[in-house]
């Protein structure tokens, strides 16, 4: 019923920018918050930024004052703006929508992307 779809993820050098992007579509009336997890080998996955449906915007301390996340609630769409990037940063970077209700009085659900991967050489 709710797909959550990423997109721009790539190849950069240390120090580059990339922008990734990801669009919920389906029956949706509310999404609470959406945010961006990454997952390198052999690590588990983290929360890398979120954001709710208000603005409120939270960084893990690695990314903080490097990405900035953004939404476009008529869209339902998130964006991750990521510069200065680190080799470290590389890993498959996974898209969740949570709380979303399809209808005013459903119960929330939370969905994932199918990741999109962001490698940045060195």
């Amino acid at each position: 019923q709710v797909q959550v779809v990423e997109s721009g993820g790539g190849l950069v050098q240390a120090g580059g920018s990339l922008r990734l992007s990801c669009a919920a579509s389906g029956i949706i009336f509310t999404i609470s918050a959406m945010g961006w997890y990454r997952q390198a080998p052999g690590k588990q996955r983290e929360l890398v930024a979120s954001i709710t449906n208000t603005g409120t915007a939270n960084y893990a301390d690695s990314v903080q004052g490097r990405f900035t996340i953004s939404r476009d609630n008529g869209k339902n769409t998130v964006y991750l703006q990521m510069n200065s990037l680190k080799p470290e940063d590389t890993a498959v970077y996974y898209c969740y929508a949570d709380g979303v209700r399809s209808l005013p009085y459903s119960p929330p659900r939370g969905y994932w992307g199918q990741g999109t991967q962001v490698t940045v050489s060195s």
